[in-house]
């Protein structure tokens, strides 16, 4: 530095050098691609499904002769899955096409927000980018496609009879099915000797299980079901394990009806019949928002018992910390017992029982294996207090859930409970 600063010679050489990269930089700067002239259009859907990928179209035009390649990435909400950057893209004159794929985490409203892009000269020594606004929503549901493939997997073919009615089973139900002939092993109370001697063999009646039963569906969309379990809230795995309970029930020809609620009931839909009632159903319960009010299982449910006063089964889609904080709930389900067959239906965290059940190798692990251990004693004691009072129970897993909840429909209508 010394013998810089005093030599004249190396002085020009340093203004010699700075000329030139100032020239390199102006030129690069010249030659480099003209962002400005970018025109943007993304094509996807109407709308979404949650936990499920949509392939989405990002179109760029550009006009100009040089080809040149592009850095891309995507602004999305929160509520998305972010987008992985892409590129470099050649770009051509014209329009460009790429895709990449969108998954929305939760139901609501989501936003493609904004598309930037970058670019370098050609002798990369300039950077340049550019953010292009899109501001692009859409409304998130649950996921349809799911629902359906669930349903048609958890109703076997013995129980799905013509795509319209369950419940074929021998001896149960009330309602007269069919006349068949006699076996060994038919309970001898339901032969029918006058068709038998008319027919000059031994023939059975076989009943049926009646339809036309009201279900109605009651998700609690407060605080505890914002919770995230297998990576989804408790609220979509609650909304879509009683979407798929509501269209099995609209096959075997139920109505069925369906509330949210969290301080107070939100959203009430009255039982109705038929395939396109699925279709409403599901609409409102799209618009079953997450909430960070406490749950008052009291105006709640008094609110739904008032509004709804013929017998049905009542599915309450919910979840609970302790024997504390679930006594108010234990009250007020008891007191909806009274008038309805209730089902009651929390989700587990499996988590839970993993902490629970693991060899502890520290201290800390050894406190929270008891932690764990003392919440699951205290929701078999709940669980169990719910049972002594006449109220059908579904503790499961996301995963199983819906299994366990169709068997205990199915088991309910059988013995025509409601």
């Amino acid at each position: 530095m010394g013998a810089a600063a005093v030599n004249v010679q190396i002085w020009l050489w340093w203004l010699a050098f700075l000329t030139v990269f100032v020239v390199l930089l102006f030129a690069d700067a010249v030659f480099s691609p003209r962002l400005s002239s970018l025109a943007v259009r993304l094509e996807l859907p109407k709308r979404l499904q949650v936990m499920h990928e949509h392939e989405v179209r990002l179109v760029v035009e550009r006009t100009g002769p040089l080809r040149f390649s592009l850095r891309i990435a995507v602004d999305v909400s929160a509520d998305l899955e972010q987008v992985p950057a892409m590129g470099p893209v050649p770009m051509a004159r014209g329009e460009n096409s790429l895709k990449f794929v969108l998954k929305p985490l939760r139901r609501g409203t989501v936003e493609v927000e904004a598309v930037w892009f970058g670019a370098k000269g050609p002798l990369g020594l300039v950077n340049i980018k550019r953010r292009i606004l899109l501001g692009i929503t859409r409304q998130v549901d649950p996921h349809l496609s799911a629902i359906s493939r669930d349903a048609a997997r958890l109703v076997s073919s013995r129980s799905l009879q013509s795509g319209t009615r369950i419940e074929r089973y021998r001896g149960d139900g009330t309602e007269f099915d069919q006349l068949r002939e006699y076996v060994p092993g038919f309970d001898i109370r339901t032969m029918d000797w006058k068709a038998s001697a008319r027919n000059a063999k031994l023939l059975c009646r076989e009943y049926r299980a009646e339809g036309d039963r009201e279900v109605i569906l009651a998700v609690d969309s407060g605080r505890l079901m914002s919770e995230p379990i297998d990576d989804s809230p408790k609220l979509d795995h609650a909304i879509h394990s009683a979407l798929v309970l509501a269209y099995i029930s609209l096959r075997v020809g139920d109505r069925v009806g369906f509330a949210s609620f969290d301080q107070r009931l939100n959203q009430y839909v009255v039982p109705v019949r038929g395939q396109d009632a699925f279709g409403a159903i599901s609409r409102v319960a799209a618009r079953t928002d997450y909430s960070a009010n406490e749950t008052n299982f009291t105006l709640s449910l008094m609110e739904l018992a008032r509004r709804h006063m013929r017998r049905a089964l009542v599915v309450v889609l919910t979840d609970f910390v302790d024997t504390i904080a679930a006594e108010l709930m234990l009250e007020n389900l008891q007191r909806l017992a009274a008038r309805h067959l209730v089902l009651f239906v929390a989700f587990r965290d499996p988590t839970l029982g993993e902490v629970a059940n693991r060899l502890p190798e520290h201290m800390l692990d050894l406190h929270r294996s008891v932690v764990a251990q003392g919440l699951i004693q205290d929701r078999q004691v709940v669980i169990e207090k719910l049972r002594r009072m006449g109220i059908m129970c579904v503790d499961a897993t996301p995963k199983t859930v819906s299994a366990s909840l169709i068997d205990k429909y199915l088991s309910a209508k059988r013995r025509e409970a409601f």
